[in-house]
């Protein structure tokens, strides 16, 4: 089955019409339907490719430091069965995203508190059940989010490391996608794999490059213009640089006291580019892809799209 078309089915299912997909011109116009009482929500996604590129800490940070500009943010962790965000800032979750989809307990009763008004949803780590989720059971977390009574401004997805069906729907559905690249031919070569199956597959023509662990801007620049060279050659999609976060002992020290280095040395080198990076995402046009990759994710466009 295409892998476009069947994700608009799990999206027809969520609505629980059941009925057979809408033309992808159709589904535009009803899935980016404003809803006049509820706040409109950005969803940005935050992936990397492969392992150990610091996607997880640029998220957590990321997310603080807009929290910390007075913006209401939630943070997933959509890493499933190895979850770290609650981890990285020291939190103890007594539950998770498994209990949400076994019924236990609603999406509200999951946030976490973090500083500076951060909130934080949890995924359970070691669970061999939460990392083999079907498309049913990722459609019912896009359903529990949409039954939010106010989404927040922003909602941070934190994906797992690889290319998984997990990650291509996170993606998929999110307004933004920001790749962390770090500057070693494995990062780049996974970055490219993912934009190339989200381009192909799932029609997400615009990316977000954030450059992790590099000694300077020149660097961070000439790494973008590594990725963004072959992404012209063989694919249409575009590669905007965003940003970069600099080597730095302080995000280490962080990373080992369980705190956002934005909270712990909110003057270090790697926290101000955290901050800068905020700035911009509060500068960011509105994405100008609209259909599938917008559906009712985190802001109540499911129900514009059932007719309700």
């Amino acid at each position: 089955m295409d892998q476009a078309w069947g994700l608009q089915q799990m999206f027809s299912a969520v609505v629980g019409r059941g009925e057979p997909p809408l033309p992808t011109h159709q589904a535009s116009s009803l899935l980016t339907a404003a809803t006049p009482s509820r706040r409109r929500c950005r969803a940005i996604t935050v992936a990397g490719g492969k392992g150990g590129v610091g996607k997880s800490t640029v998220a957590v940070n990321l997310g603080m430091s807009l929290s910390m500009a007075g913006h209401d943010v939630m943070l997933l962790d959509a890493d499933m069965g190895l979850a770290n965000v609650d981890v990285l800032l020291g939190l103890a979750p007594s539950r998770h995203i498994g209990h949400l989809l076994d019924g236990h307990c609603a999406l509200v009763d999951l946030l976490l508190a973090a500083p500076h008004g951060l909130r934080v949803i949890p995924a359970g780590s070691g669970a061999r059940r939460l990392a083999q989720l079907g498309s049913a059971e990722h459609a019912a977390i896009i359903r529990a989010f949409d039954e939010l009574a106010q989404p927040p401004k922003y909602l941070l997805v934190d994906t797992a490391a690889g290319l998984s069906d997990s990650v291509a729907m996170f993606a998929a559905a999110a307004d933004d996608v920001v790749l962390v690249v770090c500057d070693e031919p494995a990062s780049i070569t996974d970055a490219y794999a993912l934009i190339k199956v989200l381009s192909r597959d799932f029609a997400v023509r615009r990316f977000r490059m954030v450059a992790n662990m590099v000694r300077n801007e020149g660097e961070a620049r000439q790494l973008h213009h590594k990725l963004s060279r072959v992404s012209d050659r063989f694919l249409d999609v575009v590669i905007e640089f965003s940003g970069w976060v600099p080597h730095d002992e302080r995000l280490r020290q962080a990373i080992r006291q369980q705190s956002a280095v934005v909270d712990l040395w909110p003057s270090s080198r790697s926290a101000l580019a955290f901050k800068q990076l905020a700035g911009a995402v509060d500068r960011w046009e509105e994405p100008e892809r609209a259909g599938l990759d917008r559906i009712a994710f985190f802001g109540g466009r499911v129900t514009a799209a059932a007719g309700d």
